[in-house]
């Protein structure tokens, strides 16, 4: 199967499966993977409206660049493949992917304190530095049940805005960006700062917020910490360490 797939798309598509199939080994390396129920996806080189998407049952460990699925907007397959994919998960891709021609990936999780955070009434607060990077682009989306109707599209793409982050309400988090580095960066810092502000909470003390002046100039703040590299400074690093564990999700 591998060769047959490389032998079949572009090189700049095979590079894309590659790195969207190491994306998921990483994300079930840090342990925010809820088995087979979430998803990670990736816009395709070229004028062609379509996308790569995890093959639904396997796990997160599991992933290689062969067995991505590749859909159009509708979630129809592009390319012959043997594996199905989840609806509900590309009802919200496909709505942020065609409203935001400049993502490439889309990346969502339930991780337990990010379901957290989202059940609270003020949702992510200004708490420490972490939070800002996420709360700086940062939109919310009301639970509506599981994402199965195309009817919520709409309204899920009007909370997103031109932000870069969604908390969904009840559900989880969702990050955008224009690689798959971009999006995985953004989610560590979500998610981090979501397991930092519980960590907060359970303490009596009160909670300092960070002033908006800080707020508001840190995004150019993380340009010149990354020096303008954004997540591909820290991309290079997680593919060696995850070719030290398990060179698989390459194939």
């Amino acid at each position: 199967m591998t060769s047959s797939i490389r032998d079949r798309v572009s090189e700049e598509e095979w590079q894309l499966r590659v790195d969207l199939a190491a994306c998921y080994r990483i994300i079930a390396m840090h342990g925010w993977d809820d088995l087979v129920f979430t998803h990670v996806s990736a816009r395709v080189p070229g004028p062609d409206e379509h996308f790569l998407i995890n093959a639904y049952g396997m796990l997160f460990e599991e992933m290689t660049a062969s067995s991505l699925v590749k859909v159009d907007l509708h979630g129809e397959k592009v390319l012959e493949s043997p594996n199905a994919i989840n609806p509900a998960g590309f009802v919200i891709h496909s709505a942020v992917h065609q409203a935001r021609p400049d993502i490439v990936c889309v990346l969502h999780t339930h991780s337990k304190a990010g379901v957290a955070v989202s059940a609270q009434a003020e949702g992510l607060q200004p708490i420490s530095q972490t939070s800002l990077f996420a709360y700086s682009t940062l939109a919310y989306h009301d639970y509506e049940g599981v994402a199965l109707n195309d009817d919520e599209k709409p309204r899920l793409v009007n909370d997103l805005g031109d932000k870069n982050c969604l908390m969904l309400r009840n559900h989880g988090l969702l990050t955008t960006g224009p690689s798959i580095a971009d999006a995985f960066l953004l989610m560590y810092v979500f998610e981090t700062a979501c397991q930092i502000q519980l960590l907060a909470q359970s303490t009596t003390a009160d909670l300092i917020k960070v002033p908006q002046p800080i707020v508001d100039g840190i995004q150019a703040q993380a340009e010149q910490v990354t020096r303008g590299l954004g997540g591909q400074l820290v991309w290079p690093g997680l593919l060696r360490k995850l070719d030290r564990v398990d060179k698989s999700y390459r194939d």
